[in-house]
């Protein structure tokens, strides 16, 4: 048996999340997750269909994008995914799906404003957008410059990777991350949610105004701060 067995399974069954969601059709996204003692990550393999998708397809590779173990090409994101585990040590999984909503944010180059307390219940901003990427990095090594993308944008705003868990990439589609696997997917599925929430309200409303800032600091406080008293202890 493989040495890579849990964790080629527990990524399998991140990406069988994804379509179960309505976050991906076809093969339009990928999860991966990382364990950090062996130094290396797993992620779904390019462009297999989710329906036939299987946990022996799961590539294991290391942060240097040397595949390990698996008989398939590893997603054409991966290289986006090994950037991201090697600068932010603290993450465990990541998520990259071109969910509509969410997407629809991307193509237009727009942060998702903070406009409600669903928002204000996972993060503080808006959800950034990076910028659209220069051509010298598109025709670079792409997808390694998408990771990237990222950093330079989160250091560029002053944002904490641990406290933002997702990111728009514009043109492009979201990426989000977690300390689990699990909480990569959940993010995800809140990106989507919020930002279907974010376009109705602005379609209803263009001049909706921003969420005043107790309201923020209320919803984020309760669920996250130091006497948070949301669910059960």
């Amino acid at each position: 048996m493989s040495q890579y067995q849990d964790l080629k399974q527990a990524c399998y069954n991140a990406n069988m999340q994804l379509p179960k969601l309505g976050l991906v059709l076809f093969t339009f996204g990928n999860a991966s997750m990382v364990d950090r003692e062996k130094r290396v990550f797993a992620i779904k393999p390019s462009g297999v269909p989710y329906e036939l998708l299987k946990p022996e397809d799961i590539v294991i590779l290391d942060f240097a994008n040397n595949v390990l173990e698996g008989e398939k090409r590893p997603s054409s994101d991966t290289k986006t995914h090994a950037v991201l585990y090697t600068h932010w040590e603290h993450i465990g999984g990541i998520v990259h799906t071109h969910s509509t909503y969410a997407t629809a944010w991307a193509q237009a180059q727009r942060d998702i404003p903070i406009l409600g307390t669903t928002h204000a219940d996972h993060l503080t901003v808006d959800i950034p957008c990076a910028p659209p990427m220069e051509d010298a990095m598109i025709a670079g090594d792409y997808e390694h410059q998408t990771g990237w993308q990222i950093l330079n944008e989160f250091q560029r705003r002053g944002l904490s990777p641990s406290e933002v868990e997702m990111v728009l990439l514009a043109n492009h589609a979201p990426f989000t991350w977690g300390k689990t696997v699990d909480k990569a997917v959940y993010n995800s599925a809140v990106l989507e949610e919020v930002a279907r929430m974010a376009y109705l309200s602005c379609t209803l409303r263009p001049e909706v105004p921003r969420l005043k800032d107790a309201l923020i600091r209320k919803h984020y406080e309760r669920k996250h701060g130091a006497n948070s008293y949301y669910g059960q202890s």
